[in-house]
């Protein structure tokens, strides 16, 4: 159930509520480059570096680097056999009523709508790989790996720093999963918010919720070619960690 209050879906509206996130998410963090305020500290290597919470995929992200210094994301899955079939739940994210999404309707040959968001982002001056990033957490991980590319790119961060920083979480698109409900106007937001931050958003009428961790579990490497460097974040949500060489 929402009230009238509870604020509407809008481009206008979202992109306030990400702005207000990234401010706050600095404000609770310290600032840019809060040295010494990390639950863990930098990863560091030259040669080679995989990040994860998944043990499986660091093994394998640290044989790719080893291999041929290739940057790679990428979400893993169960193969049946060697039929080519991957085992997994993702179905459930197709609707049947045209009417929750028109473009994510179960039919043949269709691929479901997906919240898998392994991501690598590109120097605009050359091309080149100079961060990979990414998180679980179903519908949450467009909006998590975003505030984490902002909060280096826009707030100075570095990359450990980014994967611990606060982060906020809507709930205004429809689930994924389960019976696809939305919730308009439901926030989550990292239990160290300022009160001027929670007063601004309630005043726009949003529901807020709090948590302790709100950080991801985030993973990611920052290239630093300047330096000849990988510098590797794991955020402290849970038992994310980095392996570099």
């Amino acid at each position: 159930m929402t009230s009238d209050k509870s604020p509407q879906l809008s481009v206008t509206g979202l992109a306030r509520t990400a702005v207000t996130a990234m401010v706050s998410a600095s404000v609770i963090f310290g600032g840019p480059h809060a040295q010494g305020r990390t639950h863990k500290p930098a990863l560091y290597g030259r040669h080679w570096m995989a990040v994860t919470g998944k043990p499986i995929a660091a093994t394998a992200g640290a044989k790719i680097f080893e291999q041929g210094g290739n940057a790679v994301d990428a979400a893993c899955a169960m193969i049946a056999g060697h039929t080519g079939i991957g085992l997994s739940q993702r179905m459930q994210s197709f609707v049947l009523d045209p009417g929750e999404n028109p473009y994510n309707v179960l039919a043949p040959g269709k691929r479901p709508r997906a919240t898998l968001t392994p991501s690598l982002a590109l120097a605009l001056k050359d091309g080149k790989p100079f961060l990979v990033f990414s998180v679980q957490g179903g519908d949450t991980q467009d909006q998590n790996l975003l505030q984490l590319f902002l909060n280096i790119v826009e707030f100075g961060m570095t990359v450990q720093e980014a994967t611990e920083a606060a982060n906020i979480t809507s709930y205004q698109m429809r689930d994924s999963f389960a019976d696809h409900q939305s919730f308009p106007g439901r926030l989550t937001l990292n239990a160290g918010t300022p009160p001027w931050v929670r007063k601004e958003l309630s005043e726009m009428g949003y529901t807020l919720e709090f948590e302790e961790r709100t950080s991801g579990p985030l993973n990611a490497i920052f290239i630093d070619r300047q330096h000849g460097t990988l510098w590797g974040g794991s955020s402290n949500y849970g038992q994310d960690y980095g392996i570099g060489w």
